[in-house]
């Protein structure tokens, strides 16, 4: 059978899912720490399987299929998250805004930590959605690309607003309308992703980073500069150096990105392509700078004080992981008031204290301010109206882009 059939995970997509499962944001944060565990990574044999079985493309009507709400009967919900993206208290085993969920509700939130890698939960859970069966699962959590294909493939039930005030009337304005799921008819945003510039003080030696230009273009940096392994993130912030919006580029635009990318790597200037390693080498100072993740940054700065962070001003990408609902889902309506919980800002609080994410509940800082203050007054984890105006999304990309694009990143990442 022709690999490169429609649908399938062709060669240069499969190279992404290890580079990501070894290297990328799939590797070392809080939410993943785990994922490479027994049972949790994809191992060739896995990569082979959904490569077999293959992922449909994108493109059905949406539309969802509900089947008997059963919420009013069974005060239950199954939620299933990604590793470590969640609060937990000092005995390591309890979910403090589950236990306030429970209390408020009556309902019970069966919360399982299955999620270790976007596509291999897909495969995990395709052949019921495939089949028109249920999953056993009320509510899951998915990044914003694969989102949109279960919402394309019409997988995934479209959400109740009457059940969601708090989510409706508290979802931050930078992430009210992806191109995938226009006024979230479909998903809220669990947490949010931001790409930044970090550096070390020390490092930089008085050298002044501004810009993506800055890691590419300057001399002095050479060979002391890093990039990150996933492609959205490096190309994205590439883009919005170039002048090109992430959200509404060409191929061409494409192209010239990656060709400006090569030039810095065939001239010495980026060290290397990585995932969270990177943050060894920027706390170490063989990384002066590089393209980093939010959520590791404030990691660092508590721990390294050489580390800090800059928002160039063409802005900076932002991605999403969101809460979805799917098709034949049992506790539905549940499934939405735990939604909506996570919205009241008291709990979306004691979230972000916890995971140092991107918070996007737009009025959350009072309430965070209560818990942590330097928390609070983080913009990387509560942006001010100034930073969120710079954020950008990645627009989705066709299976054709898709396959396309992620083949030429691998050629220059050498993955």
């Amino acid at each position: 059978m022709d690999q490169y059939e429609p649908g399938r995970l062709t060669p240069p997509q499969l190279a992404a899912v290890r580079r990501s499962l070894r290297s990328g944001r799939a590797a070392l944060t809080r939410r993943s720490l785990l994922r490479a565990s027994a049972g949790g990574v994809l191992t060739a044999g896995g990569l082979g399987a959904l490569s077999a079985c293959g992922i449909p493309a994108a493109g059905r009507t949406p539309g969802g299929t509900a089947a008997d709400d059963r919420s009013a009967r069974e005060k239950t919900v199954n939620f299933s998250n990604w590793t470590e993206y969640i609060d937990v208290d000092d005995s390591g085993k309890r979910h403090p805004t589950l236990a306030a969920f429970q209390r408020k509700t009556g309902i019970t939130v069966r919360y399982t930590e299955d999620i270790n890698d976007n596509n291999e939960f897909f495969g995990k859970i395709k052949p019921q959605l495939a089949a028109g069966q249920e999953t056993g699962r009320d509510l899951i959590v998915l990044t914003d690309w694969l989102a949109a294909r279960l919402i394309r493939l019409g997988w995934v039930q479209k959400l109740d607003p009457v059940n969601l005030p708090h989510a409706f009337a508290g979802l931050s304005p930078q992430f009210r309308t992806p191109d995938w799921d226009p006024g979230r008819a479909y998903s809220y945003p669990w947490q949010a992703i931001s790409t930044v510039i970090a550096y070390n003080k020390k490092a930089l030696n008085g050298i002044e980073v501004r810009s993506v230009s800055d890691l590419l273009d300057n001399p002095r940096l050479k060979g002391r500069v890093g990039f990150l392994s996933e492609m959205r993130d490096s190309v994205g912030m590439t883009l919005l150096d170039m002048g090109k919006d992430p959200a509404d580029f060409t191929d061409d635009d494409y192209d010239a990105a990656i060709a400006r990318l090569q030039k810095a790597v065939d001239k010495g200037q980026i060290r290397r392509f990585t995932g969270n390693d990177y943050t060894a080498d920027l706390a170490k100072g063989d990384f002066a700078a590089c393209v980093a993740w939010a959520g590791d940054v404030v990691q660092l700065k508590a721990d390294s004080p050489d580390v800090d962070f800059i928002i160039p001003d063409s802005g900076y990408v932002t991605s999403t992981d969101n809460m979805l609902i799917p098709n034949k889902a049992r506790h539905k309506t549940n499934a939405e008031r735990l939604i909506d919980f996570f919205y009241e800002p008291e709990q979306a609080a004691a979230l972000a204290a916890y995971i140092n994410y991107v918070t996007p509940v737009d009025n959350v800082k009072p309430w965070l301010a209560k818990i942590d203050r330097d928390a609070a007054d983080n913009p990387l984890i509560v942006p001010d109206k100034a930073m969120q105006a710079k954020s950008h999304a990645f627009r989705s990309l066709s299976q054709k882009e898709e396959t396309a694009y992620e083949e030429k990143f691998a050629k220059l990442t050498g993955a």
